[in-house]
């Protein structure tokens, strides 16, 4: 028999979960591990309600796999929208199917907050995600060019 999960918005009480699997995310993309300021940015990003975060939980209520949305304006389309910053599995539960789970949970709860669209990003690198978003009918952006500006 396959594992049931279960997927939901996460809150305070799941931080510390939560914050372990948003360092590993972080050291995916090679970032030194920090636990600590994993679980502050995550503590902030709650109480003071700047993401949505979802998460993936397994039968023994251990938290699998999450996701996080930031809320965004559109000026030229004057629409909200959200932008998907990170999705992330847990090692031993990928091709699971969690990950489309979590982008269905996300999706799901975009459109009852009003969003007009979800936007990601995502490493060039990254095709198994890739993949994922556009079987998901994500659409890939050849329009625009992404610039950044580091401020110091």
């Amino acid at each position: 028999m396959s594992p049931q999960f279960q997927y939901r918005e996460a809150a305070l009480p799941d931080l510390k979960g939560v914050a372990s699997l948003f360092d590993a995310y972080r050291q995916f993309y090679s970032c030194e591990p920090a636990l600590e300021s994993a679980e502050a940015w995550l503590s902030t990003n709650f109480t003071d309600r700047r993401s949505t975060v979802f998460v993936a939980e397994d039968e023994a209520a251990n938290l699998v796999g999450f996701t996080q949305l930031y809320p965004a304006l559109c000026s030229v389309d004057l629409v909200r929208y959200f932008v998907l910053y990170d999705l992330y599995v847990d090692q031993s539960h990928r091709r699971m199917g969690l990950g489309r789970g979590l982008m269905a949970a996300a999706q799901s709860w975009a459109l009852a907050a009003g969003g007009a669209r979800i936007e990601l990003e995502t490493a060039r690198n990254n095709v198994g995600a890739q993949a994922l978003y556009e079987t998901l009918g994500y659409e890939k952006d050849d329009v625009f060019y992404k610039y950044s500006l580091e401020l110091k």
